[in-house]
């Protein structure tokens, strides 16, 4: 009998014991942030290489029989939250732009960046509808909606600068994307700065747009990346180059101008209306817009982002982009793949071609 009572509380200690261990034992996690809030049925969004991606499952497709589960994430926040997640350590890789990057390497975030995910993208100034607003310099006194802390924040800070502005002189509420678009309709805001989707309320005759980059100046221009966090680049070199093959496929399908249409259609899953998206990329060639290319335009880009947010106090320590572009996967991928001279490099103007800037980059950065 007393070695049955003690066969018992055996099997139940080790019971017990695989109860306590099971659910530390996860399967393997490939973790995606995307800096939007997104729409659509799986959640998506636009605008990026990247959204083709996880439209098309390319990933998981990539990854399918290794063992790892490709998971995404989406962030009403944008750049902000997603610098808090990976702080956190809850991501791995992330959609983001060059000011909450910037914000995220000044606070001591560890990440490394890895290719272009989104370049020369504008940004729009928008009224109610029979607004007496006409331009830049009527905002003085006004209520403005910007979501700070994103790429958008600065470039908004420049084009006020521009016209003798500052932030001072107008009354700055900071709205997330949605309730930018509620602002502007219920005229609750005098004016908004904001993306693509403001077209689709302009179609709808709620709004009007009164500025929209029209000589495409790059200081007036947002960028997005593909970051990764360092521990992770370290631990899984080869799933980062896995992730950095698979955004390249989708950038070069998506730079084939004989594809636009079919760009916008699957852009158009995220609830962004095709018209929107036309409208957003009429300026410009799509394959610049989509190249992945660590250029001296991008890297060029970034580091004025970092200099212009000390001197706006946006960060307190100062940003240098050396050691953080990590474009040997890059290069790898575009050597593999015979796309090595398929993108046009650029300077930091973003006008002149720049040579092999993907090479330029490599020996200037690292791997």
């Amino acid at each position: 009998m007393a070695t049955l009572k003690v066969f018992r509380k055996g099997r139940i200690a080790a019971a017990l014991a695989v109860l306590l261990v099971a659910p530390l034992v996860q399967a393997d996690v490939l973790r995606i942030g995307v800096a939007a809030a997104g729409g659509g049925d799986p959640v998506t969004f636009s605008g990026s290489s990247l959204g083709i991606v996880r439209n098309q499952q390319l990933l998981e497709k990539a990854f399918a029989g290794s063992g790892t589960e490709v998971q995404w994430f989406f962030f009403k926040g944008a750049g902000p939250a997603v610098n808090e997640a990976l702080s956190n350590q809850q991501l791995d890789f992330a959609y983001q732009g060059d000011l909450p990057a910037v914000v995220g390497r000044s606070n001591g975030l560890d990440t490394r960046l890895l290719a272009a995910l989104g370049v020369r993208s504008n940004i729009y100034l928008a009224v109610p509808k029979g607004s007496d607003i006409k331009s830049i310099d009527d905002l003085k006194g006004k209520k403005v909606a910007v979501f700070r802390g994103t790429n958008g924040h600065l470039v908004s800070i420049n084009l006020l600068a521009e016209r003798g502005l500052t932030e001072r002189d107008i009354k700055v509420i900071n709205l997330d994307t949605g309730s930018t678009q509620a602002a502007l309709v219920s005229k609750g805001v005098d004016a908004a700065f904001g993306g693509r989707e403001l077209f689709k309320l302009r179609d709808k005759g709620l709004i009007d747009i009164i500025y929209d980059n029209p000589s495409q100046d790059v200081r007036y221009t947002r960028q997005t990346a593909l970051v990764v966090r360092s521990d992770y680049e370290k631990e899984h070199p080869q799933n980062v180059q896995k992730v950095v093959d698979t955004l390249v496929d989708a950038a070069k399908w998506s730079s084939d101008e004989g594809h636009a249409e079919q760009v916008f259609a699957e852009w158009a899953k995220s609830n962004d209306p095709v018209e929107s998206l036309r409208a957003d990329f009429s300026a410009g060639s799509l394959r610049d817009k989509v190249s992945p290319l660590v250029d001296n335009f991008l890297i060029g880009r970034y580091q004025a982002v970092a200099d212009q947010a000390k001197a706006e106090k946006l960060i307190r320590r100062p940003v240098s982009v050396e050691g953080w572009f990590a474009p040997g996967y890059l290069q790898t991928a575009l050597k593999n793949k015979g796309l090595e001279h398929y993108w046009t490099p650029y300077g930091p103007d973003g006008k002149q071609p720049a040579g092999d800037a993907v090479a330029v980059a490599t020996s200037q950065q690292g791997s």
